[in-house]
């Protein structure tokens, strides 16, 4: 037998042929021995167990009977016919019924001779009756192979059309055991075997497709999702355990003046114990020899932009500089507007660099990072470009991780001949389960408490029906002082129409809140970038009350003085993508709301995301309900959920499995790093096969 036998077509296997192999292609993705192999069913029908006739009461059930056909009729219907036979066993009597291939169940048919059926059954009145039912004559039955728990593969309508029934598939896999004996190789170390007491593979593997009990079909789950979750946690944390001892970092060994000066004379606010917390983490990181790469979570206003601050300052102490990193102009200049606030009454020199500085300033600042005069350096992707040169970059902060690409990421890489040490900033709230499977290789420092004296924003639902009383409540809030947001969806598939709601929503305001007493910003994607700068600008200073936009407002502004969050047709928007919006206002002392606006048609999934943006202003709830809501591909975009390509587990559901399978991939590198020991040669043969692509079927052994 070949011992890559898994990696045969399976045009091969017999049953298959051409047609049947490229409809599984296309349908299903399916092309060889192993990606059948692991073609996991999605449920079974549980067959140990045979009714009686008079035990039937629901409606839709499942069942399995013996009994036989006593008579046979075709009864004519508005369109068609239908084939019905009288069935009875030594309780009672119901009907069969066949709607198409009446002519071959005629000719094929034995009366008067035992048959087992199985199917749902509907109930008429008093009449039981079986659509379509499988059948097998009751002694074929008792000598075939036992599948006592019928396995359900997942299917298409183009695969049923094609004749590819779950009969056909799953006679597919019977066969494939068949050609292949399951001799299956062991992935999992014989230790690992006895400690956490899983099933061997080749048995996890049968009863995963033909499970002999209930029993067994549960163990044999659990062994194959602690398998698919240690070996994806095993290569993030090699990953991880490379690049700490391949990369090596500049160790900042000094607490020095500049951080100690800062922290006792110039911070403005008592720091949380979460980012003192977080400090400490980045601290010792940033110590060792080896160079940090780090993501550090908060939540929308949980002060990760100080935590950011007192980072650079342990490089400026270390001689080194710092730069910070943000998508846009408008954040950028934020962020420079901040730093400079907080360092004015310091020598530090700071200095902001985007697409729109000019020339002459350029050159100058230009000089100032190479010479090193200039500390910190604050920009958008102009960072970025070649000839921007420091003098010696020790820190790369990156705001809102998820809008760079890894290839404008390795370009800070390049900055220094040593890499400097890089903080990734995001205020998405990554759930622990994904961040566990998805950064991994990454070490997470999370910030999860607001500081204090916020006062948490008050969110509320209103139907379209309640506009007027909106408004009148926006009239109130602006008779105090404070600016609003209307925000409306962006639905990329129909720009046309975006325009369109927004426009219609920007009239319908503007006629509600006339000029010269309300002035109105608008900003969406088809204006130029100068022109949305400005108008953002002029809310930003106060020159206008009300700012109607789509979600290019999402990231970034931040302005003191709105205090209120008004999103149209909410229902359209993603839960992190409401909360991120929420996350605009709520910035002052003063009070903030939230007012989420939808028609009355709403599904069960929208009520869902609504009523948890109104009960709840934790990131972290929201993003685990968001998770449950939409999966984690959906979640994390193509570029990550690529790693999640799981074929039995699923992260949310299986989280206590993630768990186990984590700590038992960092034990196993903690005492065998480089997998020597006799025992966990197995996993290393299988990571190396993992790593090569070729699946974690492995080969037949």
């Amino acid at each position: 037998m070949k011992p890559n036998l898994l990696h045969t077509p399976l045009v091969y296997l017999k049953g298959v042929g051409p047609n049947r192999a490229e409809t599984l292609k296309s349908e299903l993705g399916l092309e060889t021995y192993g990606d059948l192999l692991q073609f996991y069913p999605n449920r079974y029908l549980d067959k140990t167990q045979y009714y009686k006739i008079s035990q039937l009461h629901n409606s839709g059930a499942d069942v399995q009977i013996v009994g036989k056909i006593v008579h046979l009729k075709t009864v004519e219907q508005k369109r068609g016919k239908r084939l019905v036979a009288t069935y009875i066993d030594e309780t009672g009597q119901m009907e069969l019924v066949w709607f198409r291939g009446h002519k071959w169940i005629k000719e094929n048919i034995k009366m008067n001779t035992p048959y087992v059926v199985f199917g749902k059954v509907n109930r008429f009145g008093s009449t039981f009756s079986m659509p379509h039912p499988e059948m097998e004559l009751l002694k074929d039955h008792q000598a075939g192979l036992k599948i006592s728990m019928q396995p359900i593969y997942p299917s298409t309508e183009k695969l049923t059309n094609k004749g590819i029934t779950n009969k056909v598939v799953s006679k597919m896999v019977q066969q494939l055991f068949m050609e292949t004996k399951a001799n299956f190789s062991e992935t999992l170390s014989q230790g690992l075997l006895n400690e956490l007491n899983l099933l061997p593979r080749p048995e996890s593997l049968l009863n995963i497709h033909f499970p002999k009990s209930q029993d067994l079909l549960a163990k044999a789950q659990f062994r194959l999702k602690f398998e698919e979750l240690f070996y994806v946690q095993l290569q993030l944390l090699s990953k991880k355990a490379v690049r700490k001892r391949k990369i090596k970092g500049m160790p900042f060994t000094a607490v020095g003046e500049k951080f100690n000066e800062f922290y006792a004379n110039h911070l403005p606010f008592e720091l949380t114990n979460a980012q003192k917390r977080v400090i400490k983490e980045i601290r010792n990181d940033m110590g060792s020899s080896a160079q940090m790469n780090r993501l550090l979570q908060g939540d929308v206003g949980s002060g990760k932009t100080i935590v950011a601050l007192m980072c650079m300052l342990l490089a400026i102490d270390n001689s080194y500089q710092a730069c910070l990193m943000a998508p846009t102009e408008i954040l950028a200049q934020q962020h420079y507007n901040g730093l400079k606030e907080l360092l004015h009454k310091t020598d530090i020199k700071i200095a902001l660099l985007t697409g729109s500085t000019k020339k002459a300033e350029r050159t100058f600042l230009h000089n100032q990072l190479e010479n090193g005069n200039l500390n910190i350096l604050v920009g958008t992707h102009a960072v970025l470009e070649d000839k921007v040169q420091f003098k010696n970059l020790g820190l790369a902060i990156i705001d809102e991780q998820h809008r760079f690409g890894v290839a404008q990421r390795s370009k800070l890489w390049q900055k220094n001949t040593i890499p400097p040490h890089i903080l990734v900033m995001t205020a998405t709230p990554i759930p622990r389960t994904l961040a566990m499977s998805l950064y991994g290789d990454l070490d997470i420092s999370v910030i999860d408490e607001l500081p204090p004296g916020r006062k948490p924003i008050k969110t509320v639902h209103r139907f379209d029906a309640n506009r007027l009383k909106v408004f009148r409540f926006i009239k109130d809030e602006i008779e105090k002082g404070r600016q609003i947001y209307v925000v409306y969806p962006l639905i990329q598939e129909s720009e046309a129409l975006d325009y369109k709601d927004l426009m219609d929503g920007y009239e319908s305001i503007a006629r509600e809140f006339p000029s010269p007493k309300y002035q109105i910003s608008i900003v969406h994607g088809q204006m130029k970038p100068q022109d949305k700068d400005y108008e953002m600008d002029r809310f930003v200073k106060g020159e206008t009350q009300i700012m109607v936009a789509t979600t290019v407002i999402e990231v970034g502004v931040n302005v003191p003085n709105a205090s209120v969050m008004i999103i149209e047709s909410a229902e359209k928007f993603g839960l992190s993508q409401l909360h991120q919006l929420r996350g605009r206002v709520g910035r002052g002392a003063e009070q903030s709301f939230c007012i989420l606006m939808t028609s009355h048609k709403l599904s069960e999934d929208a009520k869902t995301r609504l009523e948890t943006m109104c009960r709840t202003n934790d990131g972290f709830e929201i993003a685990e309900v968001d998770l449950k809501l939409r999966g984690p591909g959906d979640l994390m975009g193509t570029q990550q959920s690529g790693m999640l390509n799981l074929k039995i587990a699923d992260i949310v559901k299986d989280n206590p499995i993630l768990k186990l399978a984590r700590y038992h991939a960092i034990q196993l590198l903690k005492n065998d790093p480089k997998l020597e020991q006799p025992d966990h040669h197995v996993i290393r043969n299988t990571y190396t096969q993992l790593v090569k692509g070729k699946g974690l079927w492995g080969y037949i052994s």
